[in-house]
């Protein structure tokens, strides 16, 4: 007999159930709210639209990561989203085209084409938020500030988070001349933090012995904020922008530590989180026993160029699920059910009917159906007494 798999979903593919689609649900209505009172307006992307679109301003970031179909009606080329944080930068540059800053958040299913890690999903529940019209240290520390809050508000305590900048690395490809190939080739080695590569590949780039030092300090540069003064001198001959990107790191690291004093800060020199996306201060956060990063954001002025309307950016994510697996602190959403028995009587009917205008969870007991009040998950009944219909515990 063959065996019947049709119940089977694909590989990455997974879905929720109770209690955990109780949990991802309720924390997701406490990050709406949780967003709302910092000025922050939900928009709701599609979950396809037409490729370029979707790709902007990312390179190829998301390229390999999006699955692609023809739509049948204009003939052009469509994708599933894989991130919304593209989709949210065309609603700010062409929809809404506001002057004033403006900060959107979003939440919805993503579909990947391959998960981030091994075992992951490819289906993950997304939530961000992004702060649109403004460039500077404000901005960045208050998207910051709010990834915390978010991952707190999930039940999360103990964490740290990284901070990089991805201009130190722009700015000394830059001065150094290092063409395109061997821009990616360096990436590539610095994010695997593999020295010795790092070192043969330096020495053959026919640098300066100056330049040719400075590269290949960036991977050590990484603890503490004592990273940053080392990184001064071992950078002293650097231009001027990655002096300032390495002072302005460190002044978002000091307004988020003076509001969060507890708050572990990693600096790493050679974090380059999406650089083909972010122009500025990238930051991820990280949980003991998580694996990678629970969250992740940066600035990224470029993405609204494409859509008519570049403005300075800033914004963070994360995924609902991870967040609910992590948390030390779970929230199962108390479920308080009351078992009805099947009746026509108005006056059951009316106490049910309130019952459920007051927020209480009542459930029919069907005629003839399987299972007791406790089977059913109800700690309470409703019977009919000497005083009429009443609710009683179990």
């Amino acid at each position: 007999m063959s065996q019947n798999n049709t119940w089977l979903l694909p590989e990455g593919i997974e879905e929720l159930l109770p209690p955990e689609a109780a949990q991802v649900e309720a924390l997701r209505r406490r990050l709406i709210d949780l967003y709302q009172t910092w000025g922050y307006e939900l928009v709701m992307t599609p979950f396809i639209e037409y490729l370029d679109s979707l790709l902007t301003g990312t390179g190829s970031d998301l390229d390999v990561h999006t699955f692609k179909l023809t739509d049948q009606v204009s003939g052009r080329m469509m994708g599933v989203r894989a991130d919304i944080t593209p989709q949210v930068a065309r609603i700010d540059a062409h929809k809404l085209r506001r002057d004033t800053p403006t900060r959107l958040c979003y939440m919805g299913s993503v579909l990947r084409t391959r998960s981030k890690h091994f075992g992951g999903t490819r289906n993950p529940l997304q939530v961000g938020a992004e702060l649109f019209g403004h460039d500077g240290i404000a901005s960045d520390v208050e998207i910051l500030l709010l990834m915390l809050e978010t991952i707190r508000a999930a039940g999360v305590r103990q964490l740290h988070v990284d901070l990089g900048h991805v201009g130190i690395y722009r700015a000394l490809v830059k001065q150094t001349g290092l063409d395109h190939e061997q821009e990616m080739a360096l990436f590539e080695a610095l994010q695997r933090k593999a020295i010795p590569e790092i070192k043969a590949l330096i020495a053959g780039f026919d640098l300066s012995d100056s330049d040719a030092s400075m590269l290949n300090a960036l991977a050590q540069l990484n603890g503490d904020e004592t990273v940053l003064d080392i990184a001064r001198e071992l950078l002293a001959a650097a231009s001027t922008e990655v002096h300032e990107a390495l002072d302005y790191l460190q002044q978002v690291a000091v307004e988020v530590q003076r509001r969060n004093p507890d708050l572990s800060i990693h600096f790493d020199l050679a974090e380059l989180r999406a650089y083909h996306y972010q122009t500025g201060v990238v930051f991820a956060a990280f949980t003991p026993g998580s694996g990678t990063e629970i969250a992740r954001g940066g600035r990224y002025n470029d993405v609204g160029k494409a859509f008519g309307r570049a403005r300075p950016a800033t914004g963070f994510s994360a995924y609902l699920k991870v967040l609910v697996r992590v948390a030390e602190e779970q929230q199962p959403p108390r479920r308080e059910a009351i078992l009805a028995p099947w009746s026509e009587n108005a006056g059951l009917l009316s106490l049910v009917e309130q019952l459920r205008n007051e927020g209480k969870c009542v459930i029919w007991e069907l005629p003839g159906q399987q299972g007791d009040a406790q089977q059913m998950q109800c700690n309470s009944v409703i019977r009919y007494s000497d005083t009429g219909w009443v609710v009683e515990k179990l």
